[in-house]
């Protein structure tokens, strides 16, 4: 018989000075397993034993705000208590947890065959590199901008001049939910087209993914509608639809494309110092577990800036060595522009996605020469040479660092 297994949880708690953090500890341990302990007759504890938290570490580490005292607490929740999915693991180790004053769900440890039965991306770094034959260098992305309103031929140029520029993948909006002007299968079809048409002039491949979108009881026909009809990856929405779907879609056979997770809404949860779920937790460890192959969260360095500690650890999280579990590949975003490409591959190297919007499309040039600034960018840190050097021989991203900047030379 297997030995029980446990998650280990730790919480970022906050009270009242004099606070006794091993009692609060104790309370929850049993409060989400057994719900209570000291009350159950001898027979009925042991037969509940296999099903008892137990507290981990208890730790007071000085003041918090306002005169508070704060702890790390670490508990053990037994696997058994719950199904091997995202909703039944967040439910039980922090769902009415989550309500009980100032506490923080930090960190997750899921014991080897309970994270065995997650599906864990379906391709990650190596698969996807693999699709498009680059190995050496951080791959380049844009994301489809001015989607709403649009109809196919419009989207079709827009993606063909970013395939032009370079670009190895090109995303959907994660607002782009209208598809009164451009119809889903037939903006799939077009891109695909536009791919092929770059494609003769680059001789490279670039993927595609698609937004889906919708009530959730369809997202499942619609994702397998999508590969059938050319999608080459797909973009999900993961906290507003919910860890589980993304883990259904990665575990489906018939899905046989990469799927980028979204963090939109993230921001409602991880940024307090007292409430809420880490980053790192929230955005690298449960979405590489529920499925992902790329995953996007706000860089360091742009419009949506997170604490550059906070970026390294979701992206170790993602890359991390796991037995039979493939890498995600970090996809730092918001407000990336060419001068920016040295402080993110100085921080991830080359198993990281460089994501572009504005960076890309405000191009004076256009698109595909946005594309083309990044890519002398990119080629430029590869090999140990600095921005000002690449510009010397590329006009594309010359006019980028006149028009945002070359921060790396400050």
């Amino acid at each position: 018989m297997n030995a029980p297994e446990f998650v280990h949880v730790t919480y970022l708690a906050h009270g009242k000075p004099g606070t006794d953090w091993q009692k609060k500890a104790q309370g929850i341990a049993v409060g989400l397993t057994v719900g209570s302990w000291t009350d159950l007759p001898e027979a009925r504890k042991e037969s509940m034993q296999k099903h008892l938290g137990h507290v981990v570490a208890a730790e007071e580490i000085g003041g918090g705000a306002d005169g508070q005292s704060a702890a790390l607490l670490t508990i053990a929740y037994p696997t058994i208590n719950f199904t091997p999915d995202v909703p039944a693991l967040l439910t039980s180790v922090f769902g009415k947890l989550s309500m009980d004053g100032q506490i923080r769900l930090l960190d997750l440890q899921l014991p080897e065959r309970f994270r065995q039965q997650f599906p864990g991306p379906k391709y990650g770094i190596d698969g996807i590199r693999q699709q498009l034959g680059v190995q050496d260098r951080p791959l380049l992305m844009s994301i489809f901008k001015s989607v709403i309103g649009y109809d196919i031929d419009a989207l079709a140029e827009a993606f063909y001049q970013q395939a032009l520029g370079g670009v190895d993948l090109v995303k959907d909006d994660e607002i782009f939910f209208d598809e009164t002007y451009a119809p889903f299968e037939q903006r799939i079809e077009a891109c695909r087209k536009a791919v092929e048409r770059a494609s003769e002039q680059t001789g490279k491949h670039t993927l595609y993914a698609a937004n889906l979108t919708g009530p959730v009881t369809e997202i499942f026909d619609k994702a397998k509608r999508a590969v059938d009809a050319g999608a080459s990856a797909l973009l999900l929405n993961v906290l507003t639809y919910g860890y589980d779907v993304l883990h259904r879609l990665a575990a489906d056979r018939a899905i046989t494309v990469p799927i980028m997770a979204h963090p939109a809404l993230a921001g409602a949860m991880y940024p307090s110092a007292q409430y809420g779920i880490a980053a790192p937790v929230l955005l690298g460890k449960l979405m590489r577990a529920a499925g992902a192959d790329f995953v996007l969260y706000p860089s360091a360095y742009g419009s949506v800036a997170l604490e550059r500690a906070e970026t390294l650890k979701i992206a170790s999280a993602l890359r991390e060595e796991q037995s039979g579990v493939h890498r995600s590949f970090p996809v730092p975003s918001a407000g990336i522009h060419p001068g920016l490409v040295p402080f993110l591959y100085e921080d991830l190297g080359n198993d990281q996605i460089i994501n572009a919007g504005g960076g890309i499309h405000g191009h004076p040039q256009g698109a595909a020469a946005g594309g083309r600034a990044f890519g002398a960018a990119i080629e430029a840190v590869v090999a140990g040479r600095t921005l000002t050097e690449a510009a010397e021989t590329s006009e594309e991203l010359r006019t980028a660092l006149t028009l945002w900047g070359n921060p790396s030379t400050r």
